[in-house]
């Protein structure tokens, strides 16, 4: 088995032990709110110049590389290119040659498996460090354009939004009035996997850093020692990945006519919630959640998207669903005026 490569050089570069973090957060997290304001006020071209300004940082290049190198589960899990980063001193060298260094033509990303918890593998797609480092600088230039766009029932991997908000919004919409019982419970096909590029650097449109996320998503990987083209998906295990995938499913709101009032409730004859690839769509009747899977299938197929037709089901929320390792259903009680009530468990 191949041995992974440690950087530990000696010569003298950024001090990583004295880096003041206070001070790069705050630069990097006021330039971010910038961009979302400049983008809520529709100033394009405001938008583009701060992004330009937060792409060549210091401050955002040092949070990258401490992101990559040292918060990140994957730190000792080296790319293709065998280079692990574990040192103070390897750490400065890295912020300088991203500093200094114009991003160069990203290496494919190396294959790895891990198992599921139903017995099968899930392929994870692993890019090497200065990859990493570069995908984690146009996250933070990219992320808050999108933030200020995003649907509100987009939950997955958003800043300030977890699992558990998303089961909240599960909880208003099956509640025991709820007028959409009828549930479309929907699964994506290998999602990640399928992406189809062009419509999603459609949506990126002229962001600085697009060719940089082209030559991403065409980088290829490569699997016990095989290289294979990548014509679509993005790679899981990349950082910028769960951000790319938000980006090509928004529209699903529009796409199933989904409107709110003043106050934020849903207003029409469907409601959704959505975790990255995982979504559940309310109707009222039988026939609209019908409606509403060929909705979903059509407008997915428009991002090389499908549903898959074994795990997608119409359920009736008195049959209940799992949701993001929940069940949600309603159960029988004759002490409601209704006589039900809706219990969310724990699978």
């Amino acid at each position: 088995m191949m041995q992974s490569t440690v950087v530990n050089v000696t010569y003298r570069t950024t001090d990583w032990n004295s880096i003041n973090w206070k001070k790069a957060n705050r630069i990097v997290r006021r330039l971010r709110q910038r961009i979302f304001k400049a983008t809520k006020d529709g100033d394009l071209k405001r938008v583009r110049n701060l992004q330009k300004l937060l792409l060549r940082s210091y401050s955002n290049t040092l949070l990258a590389v401490r992101r990559v190198t040292q918060q990140n589960a994957g730190k000792k899990t080296a790319g293709v290119d065998k280079l692990l980063v574990l040192t103070p001193v390897a750490r400065g060298t890295l912020v300088e040659v991203l500093a200094t260094c114009p991003p160069g033509k990203p290496l494919p990303v190396k294959r790895v498996y891990i198992r599921k918890s139903n017995g099968k593998q899930r392929p994870l797609g692993i890019p090497c460090v200065l990859d990493r480092c570069h995908q984690a600088m146009v996250k933070n230039a990219l992320e808050p354009f999108w933030e200020a766009q995003f649907e509100r029932t987009s939950y997955g991997f958003r800043p300030g939004r977890g699992v558990h908000d998303a089961i909240e919004r599960i909880h208003s919409m099956s509640r025991a009035n709820s007028t959409k019982p009828w549930v479309v419970d929907a699964d994506i096909k290998g999602c990640f996997d399928n992406i189809a590029h062009e419509p999603l650097l459609q949506a990126i449109g002229n962001f600085p850093a697009r060719t940089l996320i082209q030559q991403w998503l065409t980088a290829g990987y490569v699997d016990k020692g095989v290289f294979y083209d990548t014509e679509t998906g993005v790679p899981q295990g990349g950082i910028i990945s769960p951000l790319l995938a938000n980006i090509a499913l928004h529209g699903l709101e529009q796409a199933l006519g989904i409107r709110y009032n003043h106050n934020g409730h849903t207003l029409g004859n469907r409601g959704l919630v959505r975790y990255a690839d995982d979504l559940v769509a309310f109707c009222k009747t039988f026939e609209d959640a019908l409606r509403t899977k060929e909705v979903l299938s059509d407008w997915l197929s428009t991002r090389g998207l499908a549903l898959s037709e074994s795990k997608t089901h119409i359920v009736h929320l008195s049959q209940g669903f799992d949701f993001l390792g929940f069940n949600i259903r309603w159960h029988t009680d004759h002490n409601t005026r209704l006589g039900r009530k809706v219990l969310i468990k724990r699978e």
